[in-house]
């Protein structure tokens, strides 16, 4: 029994190491990039503390986040990511990127 249960924490250990390294990984968006652009824009200008740092190094909780939205859409995404996070479908995704920003609730 206390094998069993020692493997079971390791293994759950183990995937949430990998869950919170992948995250630190996020691609950058392409330089120029509209959609992040806006979505920098957008956000620092509708919510307070964008420009406090992040915990993710060399960027301000506005660029992490918008990092994460830009990564979290799918591919073929066009509209607007900040207010993509603001409606029903974005809710996960929001609350998702708001971890990672370490802004918001």
């Amino acid at each position: 029994m206390k094998n069993s249960l020692k493997c079971l924490v390791s293994a759950v250990l183990l995937c949430a190491g990998t869950v919170a390294l992948a995250v630190d990984d996020y691609n950058a968006p392409p330089a120029g990039d509209k959609q992040y652009a806006a979505c920098i824009s957008y956000s620092n200008k509708n919510y307070e503390g964008g420009n406090e740092k992040s915990p993710v190094k060399g960027q301000s909780k506005a660029q992490a986040f918008c990092t994460c939205m830009w990564n979290e859409t799918p591919e073929d995404f066009k509209g607007s990511l900040a207010k993509f996070a603001e409606t029903a479908k974005g809710k996960s995704t929001n609350k998702t990127c708001e971890k990672h920003s370490d802004w918001g609730n």
